[in-house]
């Protein structure tokens, strides 16, 4: 079992930033792959954010593209998505997430085997 540790949520205003972090400390961090989704209110869990194990890889979803940047620390076991530039519809439940023997696309819940509690962000007009 994977433990997943969000935080750095919280209420902003439109244009401001945030950085979350997601702390793994199990002894494999580096094997896996991570990423980042979000929920907002009566809306399906949606893709933001992956990096690949090494980080030599990252994907973006379009909404985000630009504006998110997602990164990740193997010695301290730690992945971060700085947030600039936020908008209201940014507003959500962000969760973490780690890929570990998962088939699934990157861009789908399907593509992790591990989650942790979420954190959450509200973009203020």
């Amino acid at each position: 079992q994977v433990q997943l540790v969000e935080s750095g949520g919280g209420l902003v205003q439109a244009g401001d930033s945030l950085r979350l972090s997601c702390a793994a400390p199990g002894r494999t961090f580096s094997s896996y792959s991570m990423g980042w989704f979000r929920q907002a209110p009566g809306k399906e869990r949606e893709f933001v954010a992956a990096i690949s194990w090494s980080g030599a890889n990252t994907y973006y979803a379009d909404s985000v593209k630009g504006r998110f940047t997602i990164s990740r620390d193997n010695a301290k076991k730690t992945v971060y998505l700085q947030m600039n530039s936020l908008k209201p519809e940014d507003t959500a439940v962000y969760y973490c997430a780690a890929r570990w023997t998962a088939s699934g696309s990157y861009y789908n819940t399907d593509g992790y085997d591990y989650w942790g509690q979420g954190t959450q962000v509200t973009v203020s007009s």
